[in-house]
């Protein structure tokens, strides 16, 4: 199936397209819309016979003329679409290493994502158009490793077949971890050698084999294990194999985010692709970033420039609110992959040397007198378990006979205020204080109300309610049913009963919730689709909902999370996401819930010490992991950027580490 956004135009007349093109760039100025409608709307294979056609009628060189007649952005835009594609990545990569420095992303985001034939047409096209060894010419301008893999990939040799060898599946699986994490050092000729030779197929199932016996997905293994532009290789190699398509979603929502617009990489990708995969990038970028690459291409580009680029991306998948297969893929691989058994670690572990007089002894000190030494508090707090803790509050009070959450209150203040008396209460408290917070005043945080009933197990939560009766004399059901209304407090009344499902997955069953969620059609209001998707998510095991999601992808086509987010709206919509983000990955919940709290101007500190307090002994470790992955940056390094002062040094304490 052809999933180009540029197709052939039908009767197409070379001829007269040359003639059109000629009369657009005759005389004072030009036609920029008469050349952009026509370029764009036909296939590379026809602009080539244009060029063909230019040169006999006029005995010019079009490309010559398009470069004289247009200007800047719009201009390497046009030009670039009238090069064959093997001549275009060469002109990529020829500007790339040419002059002071190398362009490495353009180098990486080409060879490690171009097909055997591909590498081979761009080898030849290379020696005709400079009349140069391509191999030679980025041997000259890399080296080390990232030299290594780059040759590697340059031979074009991938293997191709699709027959897998379960064997050797697991012993290439073996072989990547054995060259990585069990190894001092890294073996780094054993992951060329792999990810430079097997095929898409063989290395998918490796990945998945990868996660099973390592417990982290290779990403992070690379990470960790590799550094540089051979590390950034690996990774892009990586991301290729899995999905071409989300690759690329990727490096255009990069190239587009924030301040600036990386022009270079949006025009190379939209033209390279738009007549192989662009509707597929297009499905995965809406389902990723939750906005049409249109849209952003809109809203980040402007002139003649985004005209182009507009007719190249071929549609708005806002204004159509579909989900297609390559999508559907995307997210059915994740629900895969969230399914592997994972060890969740935090980041704070009981002191072994652990002693709770001493300890008492020295916040007394640190509190004593005038001035507070904060450093000695943060000290001891952060780096006790939640446990020893409490056996310090016991013992500070048998030997000084005060209470020593009263004497923290009053001693600190601010943020690391908040952070230090959270750490002191056990977590069923902290959260029992925390939905307390949100459900009285004026007004209701509903966001904190889902972001801790959605992501509680039952042990936690039935903790939590005899916490919350204990302190505010109030049920905590009752207080979630006078604050809030309608289909939304029916969801928190029923995770409020701690009664989940523990049990394993029932694939019968799966299916049979899976065709419930899916039902649109049914008219019984006692039935209405709200009701449906809280009987179930609200009740279902985790294994068994992450079972019947799978089902309801290869039944709808559609991953359940984008269907909560087309047919609901409002707190309603917003609780169900985040039990599906938890059901399938809640560190990488938690990760975004992290990331946002601290990205743009001004920081949410609620929601950053809420987090970093209730996960440093449950799944920070693995949060942090995620937050990596998922945003390319650590989160020790954003809080260190972020934040200040003693609070930023508590923070850091807990996060545990830099990634």
């Amino acid at each position: 199936v052809y999933r180009g956004s540029v197709k052939d135009f039908q009767g197409f007349d070379a001829n007269q397209d040359a003639e059109a093109l000629y009369n657009a760039m005759k005389g004072f100025g030009s036609d920029k819309e008469a050349i952009l409608d026509l370029i764009t709307s036909r296939s590379n294979k026809q602009r080539v016979e244009i060029c063909q056609a230019y040169k006999s009628l006029y005995g010019k060189d079009l490309i010559a003329d398009l470069k004289y007649e247009l200007t800047g952005k719009f201009e390497r835009l046009i030009v670039s679409l009238m090069r064959p594609p093997a001549y275009g990545d060469a002109k990529e990569i020829k500007d790339a290493i040419s002059g002071v420095g190398t362009d490495e992303k353009c180098l990486i985001e080409i060879l490690a994502s171009r097909t055997n034939q591909e590498i081979h047409d761009l080898v030849a096209a290379y020696k005709d158009a400079y009349e140069r060894d391509l191999e030679a010419d980025i041997v000259g301008d890399t080296s080390g490793h990232f030299k290594k893999m780059l040759v590697v990939l340059l031979q074009g040799a991938r293997e191709e077949d699709d027959v897998v060898s379960e064997d050797l599946v697991e012993q290439d699986a073996k072989d990547l971890l054995e060259a990585g994490e069990l190894k001092w050092g890294t073996d780094e000729a054993q992951f060329i050698y792999i990810l430079g030779r097997r095929s898409r197929q063989h290395l998918r199932l490796v990945f998945d084999e990868y996660l099973k016996i390592a417990g982290k997905p290779i990403e992070r293994s690379i990470r960790g294990e590799l550094s540089g532009d051979f590390e950034k290789l690996m990774l892009a190699v990586v991301k290729c194999i899995r999905s071409r398509a989300e690759y690329f979603a990727e490096r255009l929502y990069k190239a587009m985010k924030g301040l600036g617009t990386r022009d270079n990489t949006l025009i190379r990708i939209m033209v390279s692709r738009s007549e192989i995969d662009m509707l597929d990038i297009r499905e995965v970028f809406r389902t990723k970033y939750e906005k049409s690459l249109y849209n952003m291409i809109k809203e980040d580009t402007s002139g003649e420039y985004k005209k182009a680029l507009l007719k190249l991306c071929g549609g708005d998948d806002d204004a159509a609110g579909e989900f297609f297969p390559e999508a559907a893929q995307v997210a059915y691989r994740m629900w895969e992959l969230s399914a592997v058994k994972v060890e969740l670690r935090g980041t704070v572990q009981p002191a072994g040397d652990f002693n709770d007089d001493g300890d008492a002894q020295v916040l007394r000190k640190a509190m004593k007198g005038l001035g507070t030494d904060e450093g000695a508090i943060i000290e001891v707090v952060t780096k006790r378990s939640n446990a020893q803790r409490q056996q310090i509050l016991k013992a500070y009070k048998a030997h000084y006979g005060r209470d020593l959450m009263a004497d923290l209150k009053s001693e600190l203040s601010g943020s690391l205020a908040k952070l230090i008396l959270g750490l002191m209460l056990t977590p069923a408290q902290y959260d029992a204080k925390q939905l307390r917070k949100a459900v009285e005043g004026a007004g209701t945080d509903e966001s904190v109300l889902i972001e801790i009933m959605a992501t509680r197990n039952n042990q936690e939560i039935r903790a939590i309610n005899e916490a919350y009766q204990e302190a505010y004399h109030k049920s905590l059901e009752d207080d979630l049913s006078s604050d809030t209304s309608g289909h939304f407090k029916r969801i928190l009344v029923s995770l409020a009963l701690g009664n989940r499902d523990e049990g394993p997955e029932n694939l019968t069953q799966a299916h049979e919730d899976a065709k419930k969620l899916a039902d649109v059609s049914s008219n019984d209001s006692s039935d209405s689709l709200e009701t449906r998707f809280l009987s179930i998510l609200c009740t279902r095991s985790y294994p068994h909902l992450r079972r019947v999601f799978q089902e309801f992808i290869k039944m709808t086509n559609h991953d359940v999370e984008h269907a909560i987010k087309k047919r609901m709206s409002g707190d309603v919509r917003d609780a169900f996401v985040a039990i599906v983000r938890s059901v399938k990955n809640k560190p990488a919940f938690f990760a975004d819930k992290l990331y946002k709290s601290m990205k743009g101007a001004g920081t949410d500190e609620r929601t950053l010490t809420r987090i970093m307090i209730s996960r440093s002994e449950i799944d920070l470790f693995n949060i942090r992991g995620e937050f990596v992955d998922l945003f390319d940056k650590s989160l020790h390094h954003m809080i260190e950027k972020d934040t200040s002062g003693d609070y930023r040094k508590a923070l850091l304490v807990l996060c545990g580490g830099e990634d």
